[in-house]
């Protein structure tokens, strides 16, 4: 094994070291960091609160001219992901320490760790790093295995972003799908005017979008009342469910349930077998999602000398 270690190349936002990583996660075929995460995590790159510029201190180790292993943080720095190909578990010690050196935020790092992988949990322990409550569950639903079924309420209709591309629609079921006007954050200003109009649709031109799994529920005056966004490739018989969100105006009518479900039959069209959700919610479970795998977020811990 004669592997070479190098940092990610940010040439371009969706340039070439963007495509290997997303080839290696399809490849890797990860619960806890699906290729769908990687996608989405480029989206909020232009968020205020994601860190862009930091793109280059990613972690890539190759063996060849193929990619083996990578050090990764979802869209911030300080909460990172050890990853690797089969038979290349020997460097994750060298990824952590590499981890610790270069991918902290405000001094803290948190590792994501399956609760079966103890050689993993032994890396982290003897480089300090401590369990914490914080759990990353995964629930699955076997597409093969169930019958999808459910019922719109009357006056209700399903759509995708393939036949109604109204982002203004977009933008609103997702402030108030998750609760940021009952938290206090203000009714729905849309998004053209906080950044411009062009970086707005650029976060939908982009390479390996499917508007036809960008679903949506519209209610009879016409909006986008409950969303569900799906992550699929034609490599992989498994697709990710993200996000999920309904206005609080329009729950307990079975919306969410409907717009999942919806996602999913589209899916077993394409031979899709599996949806995968990074929750434990008991939403998911009463609509047919099973639990598969739980991970731990493991913490540095603070080293007083003296």
């Amino acid at each position: 094994m004669s592997v070479k270690f190098r940092q990610y190349r940010n040439t371009s936002l969706y340039g070439d070291d963007y495509k290997i990583v997303r080839d290696f996660l399809i490849e890797l075929d990860s619960y806890d960091f699906h290729f769908g995460v990687w996608d989405w995590m480029f989206i909020c790159l232009g968020a205020e609160w994601a860190d862009p510029d930091s793109l280059e201190k990613i972690g890539l180790w190759e063996d060849g001219k193929k990619l083996v292993a990578v050090a990764a943080y979802e869209t911030t720095l300080g909460s990172i992901y050890i990853l690797t190909l089969n038979g290349y578990e020997k460097l994750k010690e060298e990824m952590l320490l590499y981890a610790k050196d270069n991918l902290v935020k405000n001094g803290e790092l948190r590792v994501l760790i399956l609760d079966n992988d103890l050689k993993m949990q032994s890396i982290a322990a003897r480089n300090n790093f401590y369990p914490t409550q914080d759990k990353w569950s995964t629930s699955i639903y076997q597409i093969d295995q169930e019958k999808i079924n459910y019922c719109l309420p009357e006056g209700f209709k399903i759509t995708s972003f393939e036949d109604d591309f109204d982002l203004y629609k977009y933008g609103q079921v997702m402030w108030k799908g998750f609760n940021n006007e009952i938290n206090g954050k203000g009714p729905f200003s849309f998004y053209w005017e906080k950044c411009s109009k062009k970086r707005y649709i650029k976060a939908w031109d982009r390479p390996n979008i499917d508007l036809r799994l960008k679903i949506f529920i519209v209610a009879p005056n016409g909006d986008f009342v409950s969303h569900c966004g799906i992550w699929y490739d034609q490599k992989l018989k498994n697709v990710l469910i993200e996000p999920v969100a309904t206005e609080p105006a329009y729950r307990k009518m079975g919306l969410g349930k409907s717009v999942v479900l919806e996602g999913i039959r589209r899916c077993s069209e394409f031979g899709v077998i599996r949806a995968i959700v990074n929750s434990s919610q008991q939403f998911y479970y009463n609509i047919g999602f099973r639990p598969f795998a739980t991970s731990t977020w493991w913490k540095k811990s603070e080293i007083k000398t003296g």
